[in-house]
């Protein structure tokens, strides 16, 4: 059957009337008899459509897989997408256009890309929470307001100036209005994604945006319903304003009833379990109700569904009904709505270049004027003039929320094919432009207090000494408490610990809208909007967030000396260290703990736990400024229980690394629950050269490792028992470490980065886990059959050439910004 020819005709049944296609269908051509009946299916509704979704699906991957290198938003694939199939590439060739794409089976396009984008507009406004908006402060209103007036001014006298050259044959009113809420609209959805890829989303800025946002957002609707309304009603004021006071009436009327239904089931489900299926179908048939009734009263259905959203309250809920349509939503019929906008755009509509000209002249005044508005708030504020320029960036963030206004705007007759077609590429070319600006100019450059020697050993001893022990279950806790234990923390000599629990964050849009919970009473997952592994994953990770909470809660309230915050970070293994460096340096950590990638099973053997903890170990010690040790845990909490006594052993061959094991070994030697050995590797004579040239060779910052043994002696570590093995190559270090086995429940060894030993020479050729050096990695393989724990070292790194201030007991530290805190 061929594509069905197009006439046209005056809509006289609308009050728009204007040039429209008529398609004729066949009612009883649904699906096909099959090639074999020598029928097309392409002729058929339903296998056609099943077609172009795969064509639409493809089409996108491919783009956004050639896009991936240069870090774009997946809006962007998306919509060139929908240019390489419209009318502006694909869609002029007349066989591609009949055949895939023909004129009767848009209808059908449209109308699943309308049902996803009603959807997705119920999952945003799940993800927002508008309580923010009630607490937002004099900071945020501010922000808020100085990012507005200028593109409503621009809008306005625009608006009124370029209507009867772009716009003829559209109500004036109507697109003035509109063309304001366009200037003022930031993606907030997208904006969420950005502050989270750049590790901003928890910091001040990131909160002050992300409240500005939501604020304008708010603004950008209202003025959407407004100017829809008025060019329904041929420019009516006051029709126009009743179809926004019934709006805002229907607003009210959906989240009052709403918030108290989900409350109502949130309070009948029993703790722990999730939502019965029963309740979760009723909501999402309630989506379709409040779209339904959105559209009756003249607003828009996604605004119904955007509305009924937001009244879903906090917590399991509305985590649940994400997990069950978040991924067919955004992954199957989203497309499908930027295919159509594809499809809209045709770059042959555009006829006059002075339209373009000064279109784009509009958008980037707009833009300009919210930097500057935030450049001056920022002064006001009293913040650095780089985090103006950062919050203007950030307001003008646009995206897929822009798209949808526009798609509105070509729907009621707001805006005209040329308008609406430069409008869009106006988007997608600034929303190209604004993200790798964003990525340089806002991401944070390590703003941080940076102390030049944030390590163990140049630590004041009796100062309070900050420890970062990450974990990425509750099965690592015990272990990870019996080693900060015997640390020895005292009273003259106090820990600080951060307990951070490492969650994955998923890769959709709905799980980026976290702010880690930095409480310190009290367990640091909270059921925040958009929170990752919904349903019965959000339950897991709030469980096992407070079973590690308490746990170390309860040792902070029996231990002396030992202060605990509990954090929780959600985010994606690649970029995980980058937040575990970010949270070491703000809070002045001199140790980060990190659990090996591997965990012992009931047999004793060592199973992977998760391949890219590995990875994520190695990224923190290549880029920490301060110490970094590695726990290879075999039920080290065990086996000084079963003992009574904590037999230690640490394994000095030379160099920094080694050195900050020793002053690590310094604070175990004083707690009675410890008996610690120091047992010294040696070169014998002609086997690596004289002992004091080798330690010249290791050495290279010219600190000599005698003296730091006998600076340990002095301090207290008479106590340890010392032994010299004489060795005179990698056999015999090996043959001395098997002789050792089964004596100790934990070995302490550096790393050794970047040393050159004949004591170890070898090694590193074998190595399984080349990150925890030649000894560490000896002592962690299965082949060696230690039974013993092992705790990596690796002295801090820190960076030359930034400014410093000398501070008493030796410590060197960047100037602080003004608001942070511990």
């Amino acid at each position: 059957m061929d594509s069905s020819p197009v006439q046209f005709l005056k809509d006289v049944a609308s009050k728009n009337s204007s040039d429209a296609p008529l398609v004729c269908y066949a009612a009883t051509m649904l699906s096909s008899n099959g090639m074999l009946q020598n029928e097309n299916p392409l002729d058929y509704t339903f296998p056609l459509f099943l077609f172009q979704l795969i064509i639409i699906l493809l089409t996108s991957r491919l783009t956004a897989f050639i896009l991936k290198p240069l870090r774009q938003p997946r809006y962007i694939s998306e919509i060139l997408g929908g240019f390489i199939l419209g009318p502006t590439l694909m869609g002029r060739v007349p066989a591609f256009a009949l055949t895939f794409f023909p004129l009767r089976s848009l209808l059908v396009i449209d109308s699943m890309a309308s049902i996803g984008l009603v959807f997705f507009m119920f999952i945003v406004g799940v993800e927002i929470d508008p309580d923010v908006v009630r607490r937002v402060g004099r900071r945020s209103t501010l922000l808020t307001f100085v990012c507005l007036i200028g593109p409503v001014l621009i809008g306005v006298l625009a608006g009124i100036m370029l209507h009867s050259r772009i716009q003829d044959g559209t109500q004036r009113g109507a697109f003035v209005t509109f063309l304001c809420g366009i200037l003022c609209v930031s993606s907030f959805s997208m904006l969420a994604r950005t502050l989270a890829d750049i590790k901003l989303i928890a910091s001040d800025i990131g909160r002050l945006v992300l409240s500005s946002a939501m604020i304008t957002n708010g603004l950008a609707w209202v003025l959407m319903v407004f100017s829809t309304a008025l060019a329904q009603s041929k420019g009516k004021a006051l029709s126009a304003i009743w179809t926004v006071i019934s709006g805002g009436v229907f607003s009210i009327v959906v989240y009052m009833a709403v918030r108290r239904a989900a409350r109502w089931v949130q309070k009948r489900t029993p703790e722990g379990e999730e939502v019965a299926e029963l309740h979760v179908c009723v909501i999402l048939v309630g989506v379709m109700v409040a779209a339904f009734a959105a559209d009756a009263i003249g607003t828009h259905a996604i605004f119904g569904a955007f509305v009924y959203g937001l009244a879903v309250p906090n917590g399991p809920l509305g985590e649940l009904l994400i997990e069950k349509i978040g991924d067919f939503i955004e992954g199957l019929l989203l497309p499908l709505f930027f295919a159509v906008s594809g499809f809209r755009t045709n770059l042959y509509s555009i006829v006059d270049a002075g339209a373009v000209f000064l279109l784009l002249i509009v958008v980037i005044g707009a833009a300009i004027t919210k930097v500057a508005g935030s450049v001056l708030a920022a002064f006001y504020m009293e913040m650095p003039f780089h985090d103006g320029i950062s919050l203007g960036l950030l307001m003008n963030t646009k995206g897929i929320v822009e798209l949808i206004l526009l798609n509105i705007g070509w729907d009621k007759m707001v805006l005209r094919d040329q308008t609406f077609t430069i409008l869009v590429i106006i988007s997608v070319i600034s929303t190209t432009l604004i993200t790798p600006l964003i990525n340089v100019a806002a991401k944070p450059s390590r703003r941080y207090v940076a102390y030049k020697r944030r390590t163990i050993r140049w630590w004041n001893p009796e100062s309070e000494l900050r420890m970062l022990i990450c974990a990425h279950s509750s099965r690592e806790v015990p272990s990870l408490i019996s080693l900060l234990d015997i640390s020895h923390p005292t009273k003259r000599s106090p820990f600080f610990v951060y307990a951070l629990y490492l969650v994955e964050l998923t890769g959709r849009a709905s799980t980026l809208f976290v702010v880690n919970t930095n409480s310190s009473s009290s367990s640091s997952l909270e059921p925040h909007r958009g929170a990752p592994n919904a349903g019965a994953g959000f339950i897991r990770h709030q469980s096992e967030s407070e079973h590690i909470s308490h746990a170390f809660e309860s040792y902070e309230q029996h231990a002396g000396g030992v202060s605990v915050q509990s954090l929780t970070a959600f985010s994606q293994y690649p970029s995980m260290h980058e937040d575990v460096i970010a949270l070491s340096e703000d809070k002045h950590c001199a140790l980060i703990i990190l659990p090996f990638h591997k965990h012992q099973t009931i047999d004793g053997t060592m199973e992977v736990t998760h391949p890219a903890i590995r990875c994520l170990n190695k990224n923190v010690l290549a880029g920490a400024s301060c110490s970094v040790g590695i726990l290879i845990d075999r039920s080290l909490a065990g086996t000084g229980a079963r003992a009574q006594r904590y037999a230690v052993a640490l394994l000095f061959f030379g160099g920094a690394d080694d050195r900050e094991a020793l002053a690590y070994a310094d604070r175990l030697a004083t707690h009675p629950g410890v008996a610690l050995t120091v047992v010294r590797f040696l070169p014998c004579i002609g086997a690596g050269g004289s002992r004091r040239r080798q330690d010249r060779v290791v050495d290279v910052a010219g600190e000599n490792d005698d003296e730091c043994l006998a600076q340990f002696q002095a301090n207290g570590g008479g106590e340890a028992e010392y032994v010299e093995r004489m060795v005179g190559n990698a056999e015999e270090t090996v043959a001395m470490l098997r002789e050792m086995e089964g004596r100790y429940d934990l070995y302490i060894v550096g790393i050794g980065e970047g040393m050159s030993s004949p004591l170890t020479a070898g090694l590193t050729e074998w190595s399984e886990c080349e990150e925890l050096g030649p000894i560490g990695d000896l002592l962690a393989s299965p082949d060696f059959g230690s039974r013993a724990s092992v705790l990596v070292l690796q002295r801090g790194k820190y960076r030359e050439g930034s400014e410093e201030i000398e501070m008493s007991g030796g410590a060197v530290v960047l100037p602080m910004p003004a608001g942070s805190g511990k």
